[in-house]
């Protein structure tokens, strides 16, 4: 009997430690994380482009996160988690916010960085929350809500003095592709373009023209240095030894197919538009901000 007893007692300690756990951070999966399904993927994107396109401009970071409920923290000390966790914001200029809503209490907040608690104060942040966000939240638009709170932050912001972000080199289509080297497409062009010149120039000769030619497509298209000097020594390195690899695959038994089942597949599905590339910048909270609920 005493030992039913024990068991009793730890279940029931133990149900009471996991109803009384603090919710978890979620990760920094984008700018916006949506932990309740209430925003649709083109809601997510939009958001996500806006807040995007402002940080390139501005240099500020804005994320955005839905979860169901803090409980049983209040959702001032969960936002702070979340800010200490996700480090919105550049590093000593500390120019992050974050909108956090908790759609099942029917609380929200926004928490401001050290560096915006100038120009976002608790009294403007009241404001937004109280006479831009809350009443579309009563209406049941969330999303324009969140829209609407999300412009008139980004509109404060964009009144204070803030360092300039750091040029960043501009590449066609956003970072620089490296990966579109090893397009399929392109490696055959390589090969062939890399066999036709050493049969007319020699192996070192004709590797050597191959690189430089795919160099100085790289740098007509990308307007990259950098990028075309790594694509020459790729193509070069492709043309001058491609066809050892490849006897020397042919003496092994050739290229092996479809064995293994797919190796060489990846799920890029994160729930965000920012597809896992965003971070935060290192920024800092001291619990500025306001709340509220609806």
């Amino acid at each position: 009997m005493n030992a039913a007893r024990a068991v009793i007692v730890a279940l029931l300690l133990g149900w009471a430690a996991v109803a009384f756990a603090d919710v978890a951070v979620p990760p920094l999966s984008g700018r916006v994380v949506d932990q309740t399904g209430t925003l649709s993927s083109g809601d997510i994107a939009a958001l996500t482009q806006k807040l995007r396109d402002f940080e390139a401009r501005k240099g500020s970071q804005v994320a955005v996160l839905l979860v169901p409920t803090t409980a049983p923290e209040a959702i001032e000390q969960y936002s702070i988690r979340v800010a200490e966790a996700w480090k919105i914001g550049r590093k000593k200029v500390d120019d992050g916010a974050i909108l956090v809503v908790a759609k099942d209490d029917h609380k929200l907040r926004i928490e401001v960085g050290y560096g915006l608690e100038g120009a976002l104060t608790d009294v403007t942040a009241r404001r937004i929350i109280d006479e831009i966000i809350t009443p579309k939240f009563k209406a049941g638009d969330f999303s324009g809500g969140i829209a609407a709170g999300v412009d008139r932050i980004l509109g404060v912001i964009d009144g204070e003095p803030l360092p300039k972000p750091e040029p960043q080199q501009s590449f066609a289509g956003g970072e620089p592709r490296f990966d579109i080297l090893f397009n399929p497409v392109i490696i055959f062009a390589v090969l062939v373009a890399g066999s036709v010149l050493r049969s007319a120039l020699g192996r070192l000769i004709g590797s050597a023209a191959t690189g430089g030619v795919v160099g100085a497509l790289v740098w007509f298209t990308l307007g990259s240095l950098a990028f075309s000097l790594v694509s020459a020594l790729i193509a070069f390195a492709f043309a001058m030894f491609a066809e050892s690899i490849a006897s020397s695959n042919g003496r092994s038994g050739g290229w092996s197919g479809g064995g293994g089942g797919g190796g060489g597949s990846f799920s890029g599905s994160s729930g965000s538009s920012d597809s896992g590339s965003f971070s935060g910048g290192g920024g800092s909270f001291g619990g500025g901000g306001a709340s509220g609920s609806w």
